[in-house]
């Protein structure tokens, strides 16, 4: 599996670059769609997101570089090439939330309408953006026997040998994963009017899938011994459920009290 798509006078244009940058854009071209479903502007979302973006690419490299520093402190460098990989999603929805969080503010923009019209859009990306772990043989699972790794297309079959040995094919599993929840986020966007219940639903299904998907990788964070991935997936799970009912509550509250 070669990970250099081209070379353009000597540097090499990785695959990995371009498959995050293709689930980047047409998440954009789906947030002109989204963004008027919660009346949104798309000029302000254009904005927002030439902010958001470059800062959550830091925030996923700041977050991965501080679990592996044993590495890092002695190899300073290396933080800055991100060509082979090395970014944690989890740190970049944190930092992102962070700047749409400001950006709302300033332009009078309901906080949970931006989030909610976003998180479809988010999910693809993410979806289309874990085959960028494929073309690095990065992102996989614990080995598994041929027999195993035969039930899937050839050139599953082939990436997912390295140096002789098949791996689970961990990215694809998350990325089928992360289609089934775009398309429920997507019709929950047409169906939901409750502001804030599409994001945390995102929040919460795609906690889920990261839970288990995670233990089967062999290169997860780690923290206290445990996998990073897992504990903050089960936060989220937390934070999907204690907000719906923060909402669904408010919402009942509120008709009790007319």
């Amino acid at each position: 599996m070669n990970p250099v798509a081209i070379s353009i006078f000597g540097l090499d244009v990785m695959w990995y670059g371009i498959v995050i940058c293709s689930g980047t854009m047409l998440a954009l071209l789906l947030s002109q769609y989204t963004c008027k479903l919660k009346g949104i502007n798309y000029d302000d979302v254009l904005t927002i997101f030439l902010i958001a973006f470059p800062i959550s690419i830091i925030g996923a490299r700041l977050y991965y570089v501080l679990f592996e520093f044993g590495y890092y402190k002695d190899n300073l460098m290396d933080i800055f090439n991100i060509r082979q990989g090395g970014l944690a999603i989890h740190g970049g929805l944190i930092a992102a939330v962070i700047v749409v969080y400001i950006c709302t503010k300033r332009k009078s923009i309901k906080l949970s309408s931006a989030l909610d019209m976003t998180a479809p859009c988010i999910i693809l990306a993410q979806a289309i953006g874990r085959w960028g772990n494929f073309f690095n043989q990065e992102a996989h699972g614990g080995p598994v026997t041929e027999a195993f790794i035969s039930k899937f297309p050839e050139f599953i079959q082939s990436g997912m040998n390295i140096n002789g040995t098949y791996y689970h094919p961990t990215f694809l599993y998350e990325s089928i994963w992360n289609l089934v929840v775009f398309f429920i986020l997507f019709y929950m966007l047409h169906k939901v009017k409750k502001n804030g219940v599409v994001f945390l639903t995102y929040i919460g299904l795609y906690s889920i899938g990261r839970f288990f998907i995670e233990g089967l990788r062999t290169d997860s964070l780690m923290m206290f011994g445990l996998r990073t991935a897992q504990i903050v997936s089960i936060i989220g799970v937390l934070i999907w459920i204690v907000g719906l009912i923060i909402i669904y509550r408010k919402k009942n509250s509120t008709i009790t009290h007319i």
